[in-house]
């Protein structure tokens, strides 16, 4: 009765659990940062969205006419405040009623407003961040990147 034995020897298992560990350090790490990629691509969108709403915001106000209005009316008739001198002129404010009104849903963002007006995720670090010059219209975001996010 000889009866050849299948399978694997220790050595074997031992080499593939080692294999399989090393690809798993390796792998791991790229996982974990996808969370802080996807903020910095969702500020990203936000600073995309800000600059689009900026420019319909003084696209609006240049074509009613008046440069002294220190409103803009849109389309859906939200009223946006804006400032009437300088790089300013029909540039949304630094406020709720200005830039808030201009961009409409922050949900997923906390705005501090003032000059300049920062955009940070809910509940997300404070290091990632978007910011709006409302004196001249601009918008920075430098800091939205994986790294800091």
């Amino acid at each position: 009765m000889n009866k050849q034995q299948r399978g694997f020897t220790l050595i074997e298992l031992v080499v593939v659990i080692v294999i399989l560990g090393i690809l798993a350090a390796v792998a791991l790490p790229r996982f974990v940062n996808l969370q802080a990629d996807a903020k910095a691509a969702s500020m990203k969108g936000l600073a995309g969205g800000l600059r689009g709403a900026v420019e319909l915001v003084r696209a609006r106000w240049l074509v009613t006419g008046s440069t002294a209005a220190t409103t803009a009316t849109m389309a859906d008739g939200t009223l946006v405040t804006v400032g009437t001198a300088g790089a300013a002129a029909g540039v949304a404010v630094g406020t709720a009623a200005g830039i808030g009104n201009a961009i409409g849903s922050l949900s997923g963002y906390t705005p501090t407003y003032g000059t300049p007006t920062t955009f940070v995720p809910s509940g997300g670090p404070a290091t990632c961040v978007v910011s709006y010059d409302p004196t001249t219209g601009v918008i920075n975001d430098a800091s939205a990147v994986a790294s800091l996010c």
